[in-house]
This record gives structure tokens, C-alpha cells and sequence, in this order.
């Protein structure tokens, strides 16, 4: 197994690896996302406003520090980095009603297209590279998930 020199103490690192999150010995990127649930509580009780800030600073945050940690490290979206999935989770939950169901369910579908990467995320994982690429297919995963989402809440009156 390849040594990867992760440092914690520099504040891109901890961030990109979803403060520590991201360490997790398997699934890293479903203990990033899980490391999103606070924040989108959070946000959520502080407004749209507050909690489209978070998203779009997050991301533009994003780009610079997941791009730093892998070039840090020498690898391109290393398993490890998870803030990519802390934004994409916290997007798929935009303007959605918080409840412990909507939570589970924005979480699966994230999880989903996070991982399978349907055209045109696979694509996109494949020819962008750097900070925004590790960001951008999170992004991109999180829209098909949020609209699937949006139709669920709306058919079975989940808001």
C-alpha cells in the first residue's frame, strides 16, 4: 500500500480530508458524506441565504483545497480527499425540508451517482483534472440526485 503524507495540521489537508473523515480505512467518501450531515443541519437553520453561501464558497474553497492536498500528496482525488462529497451532499440538500427521511434519501441518491457516475459525470471525472476536477464530479453527481430528490418530496408530500 502506497504511503500517501496526509498532515492534518496544515488547515487545506484537514479540510480536504473532511476533518479526518476521509481517513476511514474503507469508504472514505461515505464517512466525508456523513461528515456533511452537520453542516447541512446547521446551515439549513440559518436559511437559504446562509446556506447557499456554504455551498458556493465551499465549492470555490474546494477546487483550491482538494487540488492542493492531492498535489501534496502526488495523486489526482485520492480516495482520501472528501470534501468534494461534504458540497456535493450538501447541494443535493439544497432548498430540501430537513427530516431524518429526506436526509436518507438525499444521501442514497448522492451516494449513487457519486459512485456509478453516469454520463456525462464519468466524462467529466475523466478529462477535468486538478481541484476542479476532483470537485466537479461531486457537483455533477449532486444535480441528478437533487432532482430526483425534489420529484420524491413533491409525489409522496415528504416537505
Amino acid at each position: 500500500m502506497k504511503v500517501h503524507k496526509f498532515n492534518l495540521r496544515q488547515w487545506q489537508h484537514f479540510l480536504a480530508l473532511g476533518f479526518g473523515s476521509g481517513l476511514a480505512p474503507k469508504a472514505p467518501g461515505t464517512f466525508g458524506t456523513l461528515a456533511a450531515v452537520p453542516f447541512i443541519v446547521l446551515f439549513a437553520m440559518l436559511g437559504d441565504v446562509a446556506y447557499l453561501g456554504f455551498v458556493l464558497c465551499g465549492s470555490l474553497l474546494g477546487v483550491y483545497i482538494c487540488g492542493k492536498a492531492a498535489a501534496d500528496v502526488g495523486e489526482h482525488d485520492h480516495g482520501a480527499i472528501v470534501w468534494d462529497e461534504i458540497i456535493g451532499f450538501a447541494l443535493t440538500m439544497l432548498f430540501v425540508p430537513l427530516s431524518w427521511l429526506t436526509l436518507l434519501l438525499g444521501f442514497a441518491l448522492f451516494r449513487f451517482f457519486d459512485i456509478v457516475k453516469p454520463w456525462p459525470i464519468r466524462w467529466f471525472d475523466r478529462r477535468v483534472h486538478g481541484g476542479l476536477g476532483i470537485m466537479l464530479d461531486d457537483v455533477l453527481a449532486a444535480i441528478p440526485a437533487w432532482l430526483i430528490l425534489q420529484a420524491l418530496i413533491m409525489h409522496f408530500n415528504l416537505g
